[in-house]
């Protein structure tokens, strides 16, 4: 059906930088909203930041000033840029989707997760 591919986690030290990376796959017709989530240890899932289709963004007041959303439409894929990382940055990074089918039925879609962990 559809997919989302997330790479570019890893460990870095507090004051990094990593760039993460979601792109969509299948039977797409066309892509809504796409979001970053994040889940750290023995917490609830979180929004991080979400771009419309249209290029409109929203960040969590945690991230703001310090990561940025992106998307390329053309790669069906979104980005996000993550600057100056503290470690209570560290969790598992999910993209979402609201993905059109073929089918023209729209759907969320969620990626596997790619762990961040930022510390010295």
């Amino acid at each position: 059906q559809v997919q989302l591919m997330e790479s570019g986690g890893g460990l870095v030290q507090p004051g990094g930088s990593l760039r993460l990376s979601c792109a969509a796959s299948g039977s797409i017709f066309s892509i809504n909203g796409m979001g970053w989530y994040r889940q750290a240890p023995g917490k609830e899932r979180e929004l991080v930041a979400r771009i419309t289709s249209g290029g409109t963004t929203n960040y969590a007041d945690s991230v703001k000033g310090r990561f940025t959303i992106s998307r390329d439409n053309a790669k069906n894929t979104v980005y996000l840029q993550m600057n100056s990382l503290k470690p209570e940055d560290t969790a598992v990074y999910y993209c979402k989707a609201s993905i059109q089918g073929t089918d023209m039925v729209y759907r969320y879609y969620w990626g596997q997760g790619t762990q961040v962990t930022v510390s010295s």
